[in-house]
């Protein structure tokens, strides 16, 4: 059933916490993995989802600074994994699967943004290959877990950046045209959310659903490749590197609860495949402009969900429902 892309009222907003989502929800006995769950947004989701009695796994690529981070987390574990190596995420969900019967929340929380051009090794272009194809190859290794939930969630993380482009079909990688990083990173969450449209096509047979969420401004690292001259004449800090009036950031935890709220909320039962923002389901909108909500048509297209799934299947070699 395809759940529309609408408002539902659901009494949460742009500053609800974690614990306000979470108040009467027991997450004891559940498994959870947290993508970045070791900094910014993915941090404050491992410990809300642990602080409701969820055992968390925290994939990451700097392990020991992973394990420090969530070292006073009940329940924590870190394990080895770098998102722009496919071989790196194939082992993860190998070890995963291994220890693992079932797997009922995963979120991917971990990201990049405006990153100058890198590629990995096949020569994707590393927005596209980090964001959106080490997800993708994640969640479609972990597939026999999810599917054996019987009731799991699949949150990803996009972003109303998402507004600056769709998938650029005739150049994804930028091989052939210069190289954007806000194109770049826009195409990426445009695809977080066409993974999600898709996904939840695919797996709300077996029960397993899956949004895409909008978490906000946040003050954390992933703007650390943009330079100050750069944040100053976007408008988002003064010149001493404060915030600008009007364009208060949300705390972590505040922009980790859209993302907390789909993967737990029973106000989401039966639905799924919607991009969610201030813990609701968005409106669409075809206006770019980044401060009024909602979600790019291009970005919610089911045609263009398949077309990205079939793409990222033929790049990585993986399709859990080939």
């Amino acid at each position: 059933m395809t759940t529309e892309q609408h408002k539902i009222g659901s009494g949460f907003g742009p500053t609800t916490s974690t614990m306000e989502i979470l108040a009467d929800v027991d997450l004891t006995g559940r498994t959870a993995v947290v993508t970045g769950g070791y900094s910014g947004i993915g941090l404050a989701a491992a410990r809300a989802l642990a602080a409701a009695g969820a055992q968390v796994v925290v994939p990451a690529r700097r392990l020991q600074a992973a394990q420090d981070a969530i070292a006073d987390i009940p329940g924590a574990t870190a394990g080895e994994m770098d998102l722009g190596d496919q071989d790196s995420v194939s082992a993860f969900a190998e070890r995963f699967l291994a220890s693992h019967q079932s797997l009922d929340i995963l979120v991917a929380a971990a990201g990049i943004m405006a990153t100058p051009l890198t590629r990995t090794r096949e020569g994707w272009e590393s927005q596209f290959a980090v964001n959106h194809l080490g997800h993708y190859t994640l969640v479609n290794r972990l597939w026999p877990a999810l599917r054996a939930a019987g009731q799991a969630r699949v949150v990803s993380l996009s972003s109303n950046g998402h507004y600056s482009s769709p998938i650029r079909w005739d150049d994804p990688q930028f091989a052939t045209t210069d190289y954007d990083k806000w194109l770049a990173y826009g195409q990426a969450k445009t695809a977080n959310v066409l993974f999600t449209v898709r996904l939840d096509a695919l797996g709300q047979g077996s029960g397993v659903r899956a949004f895409a969420v909008h978490p906000g401004v946040s003050d954390t690292s992933l703007s650390r490749y943009i330079p100050r001259d750069e944040l100053i004449a976007m408008g988002w800090v003064n010149e001493d590197g404060a915030p600008v009036a009007g364009y208060t950031p949300k705390t972590p935890d505040q922009a980790a609860a859209p993302a907390i709220w789909a993967a737990t909320s029973p106000q989401l039962t039966d639905k799924g495949g919607v991009y969610i923002e201030d813990c609701d389901i968005s409106e669409i909108t075809t206006t770019f402009d980044f401060s009024a909500g909602g979600v790019m048509p291009h970005a919610i297209d089911p045609d263009e969900a398949t077309r990205l799934w079939a793409l990222s299947a033929k790049l990585t070699g993986v399709d859990a429902f080939a």
